[in-house]
């Protein structure tokens, strides 16, 4: 079932437009689509040359807006296809006063059209649609194809940080990582009951954690 779209919707977004990159004229066959490369002026965008850290799937944005604002020295970009769900986190940015977050309307197919290749610092996947059916498994987001367009977008040193709830999820993930030539790091089984610090709790995160469910976390880079 489409959702449906949310009341003023075009006007929220036009108000949210100076810190949201939408394309209009989007191929919807991403294969052709990346080759035509609109790439955007991230530094001219942000101001600065602060390394980049991108989020994929932000949802509601709480997870972008809290790491921005610890991470004062760090662009974080936000991306998530959902423009319902997108205007909501563009409207917590800017009632935030967040001036280092900035935000991208696209599915995580498209990256490489709008991102120069080794351009990103860091990635993080939180709490990504698991797609349980194994028909779906090229659909989740540590699947080998979106993998290669994470490895041509990444800077040198950069790594993915990974959250999820699903542990056969979080195994596949670690799968198609090493698979793909990642080295993982900071592998936790039970992130809620770990020694990490500094985590930021998103709102998926909350809920799983109530309901007495573990949380897996994972840090994966490409050797140098």
């Amino acid at each position: 079932m489409r959702m449906r779209h949310k009341k003023h919707l075009t006007e929220r977004l036009d108000a949210v437009s100076d810190i949201l990159f939408v394309s209009e004229h989007e191929d919807r066959n991403f294969n052709t689509a990346v080759l035509k490369k609109e790439y955007i002026d991230i530094s001219k965008w942000f101001g600065n040359n602060n390394p980049v850290f991108l989020e994929i799937g932000c949802g509601k944005g709480g997870f972008a807006v809290e790491y921005a604002r610890g991470h004062r020295d760090i662009n974080v970009i936000a991306v998530e296809k959902d423009a319902n769900v997108i205007v909501s986190a563009c409207e917590l940015c800017k009632s935030e006063n967040i001036q280092n977050l900035k935000f991208i309307k696209c599915a995580a197919e498209y990256l490489e059209k709008y991102i120069k290749p080794n351009s990103i610092s860091g990635i993080f996947l939180n709490f990504s649609c698991p797609f349980p059916k194994n028909k779906y498994a090229s659909h989740r987001l540590t699947s080998s194809r979106f993998l290669e367009i994470y490895k041509r977008i990444m800077a040198p040193g950069a790594k993915i940080e990974q959250k999820t709830d699903n542990m056969h999820f979080f195994e596949f993930s670690i799968e198609q990582l090493s698979f793909a030539g990642f080295n993982l790091q900071n592998i936790s089984l039970d992130l809620h009951n770990s020694d990490f610090e500094n985590n930021i709790v998103t709102e998926y995160e909350s809920r799983f954690a109530a309901q007495g469910l573990p949380i897996y976390r994972l840090e994966a880079y490409i050797p140098t």
